[in-house]
């Protein structure tokens, strides 16, 4: 592993902005898992921000 591989976020965002796959099946509890991940993926994110602004400031 080099460190091109270490910041490859390109799966990291393709999770966030894809389309829907008519191909794969979908339910009520497999959608609200896939919310719950992204909103505590997006609010981690947050929170290092507001942590890197506390620490440099």
């Amino acid at each position: 592993m080099n460190g091109k591989d270490l910041f490859n976020f390109g799966p990291a965002f393709g999770y966030f902005f894809r389309k829907n796959d008519p191909a794969r099946k979908s339910n009520f509890n497999l959608k609200t898992m896939h919310f719950i991940n992204k909103l505590s993926l997006a609010m981690f994110l947050v929170c290092l921000v507001v942590m890197f602004f506390r620490y440099v400031l």
